[in-house]
């Protein structure tokens, strides 16, 4: 009797000192995996019973997995669209919920042996993403073709640019699309005469392109007070969505990202902290 009472009292010794480890799944956005990559290992760190597994595939896949139940938490370089919410609710009777977590410039990327070219107006660049500008002399470059690189079309970042600098209007059919902002970059970087688009983090070993309104505006690069100024004309927020209010570890999760801890992972990742309330 007393060996079985001892390993009782082991067991209620263990199960006091090592509590369950509980998985976070999140899924979504390219444009955030690095960021989200980051929050989750420094928060494992603090939260040795918390295991969160993070992966990409696009704004639309994590939405995509929401609605199926396959991600705890969504990360998306959109807000999602109506049709998606209502997916949401008819499924789990909720429409989801918005959290805003971080902001991002919409950077336009070029080789950085293209010296002619330093700053584009959204028309422009409306214009070349439409294949209406094909030369890179029509807006002040050599006179070289302009190739074009992009993100495929369940990528927020492709949504985003779709509506904001092509007004709803499609792509031209000579798009490169790529899967992931880091190929896109690394694409550009090989090519003198591309352009491509993509998150500010990702802007290493190509040109940023400052971008103005129109031919009479100021150009801005996609720079942090330009970005928090509004100054910046392609600026987004970035967001996670959960099927219905975060509650345990995922509300613990939600909350550090959004705390001056979290926030401070987001400058130093490339992108822009939320604005203090």
């Amino acid at each position: 009797m007393k060996k079985y009472l001892l390993v009782i009292a082991a067991l209620v010794c263990l199960t006091g000192f090592f509590s369950p480890e509980e998985t976070i799944t999140v899924k979504g956005s390219d444009t955030m995996v690095i960021l989200a990559q980051r929050w989750a290992e420094l928060f494992m760190k603090e939260n040795k019973n918390v295991i969160i597994q993070v992966t990409g595939g696009g704004s639309g896949t994590g939405i995509a997995a929401l609605i199926n139940g396959s991600t705890d938490i969504c990360n998306s370089s959109r807000p999602m669209k109506q049709s998606e919410k209502e997916k949401l609710k008819d499924k789990y009777g909720t429409p989801g919920v918005e959290i805003k977590v971080a902001v991002d410039g919409l950077s336009l990327y070029v080789n950085k042996a293209n010296k002619k070219i330093a700053e584009l107006t959204l028309e422009q660049i409306k214009k070349i993403y439409q294949g209406q500008i094909t030369n890179w002399k029509e807006v002040g470059g050599n006179d070289a073709k302009i190739i074009i690189y992009g993100r495929e079309n369940s990528s927020g970042t492709y949504v985003y640019f779709k509506e904001h600098v092509l007004e709803n209007q499609d792509f031209s059919s000579t798009l490169q699309s790529l899967p992931g902002t880091a190929a896109v970059v690394n694409a550009v970087s090989k090519d003198k005469n591309a352009i491509g688009f993509g998150g500010a983090a990702y802007a290493k070993g190509i040109k940023d392109i400052a971008v103005k309104i129109d031919a009479n505006s100021k150009a801005y690069l996609p720079a942090k007070k330009f970005i928090e100024s509004g100054e910046y004309p392609i600026s987004r927020y970035l967001y996670m969505y959960t099927k219905k209010r975060p509650e345990g570890n995922i509300k613990k999760f939600v909350d550090w990202i959004l705390s001056d801890k979290g926030q401070s992972i987001v400058t130093e990742v490339g992108y822009f902290p939320l604005k203090k309330k």
